[in-house]
């Protein structure tokens, strides 16, 4: 076993020592800007359609973003698992097995985008139906879900070369990637919805293509720098699944796959319920969407940045250091908490009038401000103790997490509001917020037992 400072690559971060706040700020600014790119070039196809096609046009995207969204769940799973899985390797000073781990992680998750490419593409007109879509969106949606279904490989394959960059301690290329994404997706969609009216459809097209470049470009600088990086690999190691490291991912992958379904899944049946009360209200329901999406991309900033951190002090049995990255963490995202809840309750008219100028759906948005501040906090509460949660690699904590959060709460909860009490829209997305806190509670009881003080979930004793 080698430690880190033994090793001259360059492009691999050693955050077993030197200043945590400081490592943390730079390792996750890069991946902050990039889950903004995400969120913007994501935004682009809700601000330009929505101006063009209108709320029928933002209804179909909306909708049809949920049922894409959805279908990343393994992807995000995995590659997050792959992440941590990487991370400790390195801090154990076992890099011998990272091209091995690379080939068997690829071999699966390609696998596997291609069967839910199949699924959706079989049964894509019982999905939207299921999803309560409004006639006058369902062709749009439809389209929107097909293309984005047709591309999932491509968005599978940069999810895992993401992670396996920033398992390494490296968030700057990742970064760069998804800006040529975000730039390609922009001149698309200008060109594909403005230029050759093409609705819902053609900001699909623009979202594939651009991902399927940027997937292309960051496989390439991976596959050439893998010496910069450490570790070889070669065909074998694509064509021959390790089992026992299939093993290990599995058993944090699926875990952290249920945790990203169910909550995707609560997410549909949640919205489901919403786009009942009608095309408005699923509009706005598109909306709300995207301030998840801006709350998300800070705590999943840090979470991303603080799970690496904390899995490579915890391969290198360095534990004193993961509570002050967690606090750390804490920190920042409570800080940005506060700065994006007063913006939305001192200007709520301009920020909400950056998605649509339709009263109606402005008149909902008014009632969404609570809502908005929930799950600011709610995400600002989740994000140190997932970083401790996934950090650690502990497959039966994130197990709990995933049921108690994506499934039992975040649907009871929702029912609850929404149907019980009888609060309709606004008690599903209040359901929906408060299920958010999930994660700090249980990782807060995770904490103060100790259980995290191990090794043993990822590497293997020799």
């Amino acid at each position: 076993m080698l430690p880190l400072s033994r090793h001259s690559n360059t492009l691999v971060t050693d955050f077993t020592t030197g200043s945590v706040s400081k490592q943390l700020l730079v390792f996750s600014a890069p991946l902050f800007l990039s889950n903004l790119l995400q969120v913007v070039y994501n935004m682009v196809d809700m601000i330009i359609v929505g101006h063009v096609a209108g709320k029928t046009g933002l209804s179909a995207v909306s909708i049809g973003g949920d049922v894409s969204h959805f279908l990343t769940f393994i992807a995000m799973g995995f590659s997050s698992a792959g992440q941590i899985i990487i991370s400790q390797y390195i801090g154990a000073g076992q890099r011998d097995k990272i091209g091995r781990f690379i080939g068997t992680m690829f071999t699966f998750l390609s696998a596997c985008a291609l069967v839910l490419t199949a699924i959706c593409l079989l049964f894509r007109t019982p999905i939207l139906a299921l999803m309560n879509t409004p006639e006058a969106a369902w062709d749009q949606a439809m389209a929107y879900a097909s293309i984005c279904a047709a591309g999932l490989v491509f968005i599978y394959g940069y999810n895992m070369v993401s992670a396996i960059l920033r398992g390494m301690g490296d968030s700057r290329h990742p970064f760069i990637f998804i800006s040529i994404a975000a730039v390609m997706n922009v001149i698309l969609d200008l060109l594909f919805v403005l230029r050759f009216n093409m609705g819902a459809m053609g900001a699909a097209l623009a979202t594939v293509i651009s991902q399927s470049f940027s997937f292309l470009c960051s496989a390439v600088f991976l596959w050439r720098k893998r010496a910069h990086f450490g570790f070889s690999i070669c065909a074998d190691d694509f064509l021959r699944l390790d089992g026992d490291m299939l093993l290990t991912l599995s058993k944090l992958g699926i875990p952290m796959s249920i945790k990203s379904a169910s909550i995707q899944f609560s997410k549909l049946f949640v919205n489901s319920w919403i786009n009942g009360y009608g095309v408005e209200v699923s509009a706005m329901a598109g909306i709300a969407n995207k301030f998840g999406s801006i709350s998300n991309l800070f705590s999943n900033s840090i979470n991303t940045a603080g799970s690496s951190m904390a899995g490579q002090n915890i391969g290198a049995e360095q534990y004193h250091r993961v509570p002050k990255i967690m606090l750390t963490s804490f920190a920042f995202t409570v800080t940005i908490a506060v700065l994006l809840s007063a913006a939305v309750l001192l200007f709520p008219i301009q920020v909400f009038g950056i998605f649509t100028d339709e009263p109606e759906v402005l008149s909902i948005a008014m009632e969404y401000i609570p809502i908005a501040v929930l799950i600011f906090f709610g995400s600002a509460f989740r994000a140190p103790m997932n970083t401790l949660i996934n950090g650690s690699g502990n497959y039966p904590i994130n197990f709990a997490t995933a049921i108690l959060d994506g499934l039992v709460l975040r649907i009871g909860l929702s029912l609850l509001f929404g149907l019980t009490l009888n609060m309709e829209y606004i008690g599903f997305w209040l359901g929906d917020a408060l299920a958010g806190f999930t994660p700090f509670w249980i990782g807060l009881v995770f904490y103060f037992s100790g259980k995290w003080k191990t090794r043993k979930y990822i590497i293997k004793k020799t």
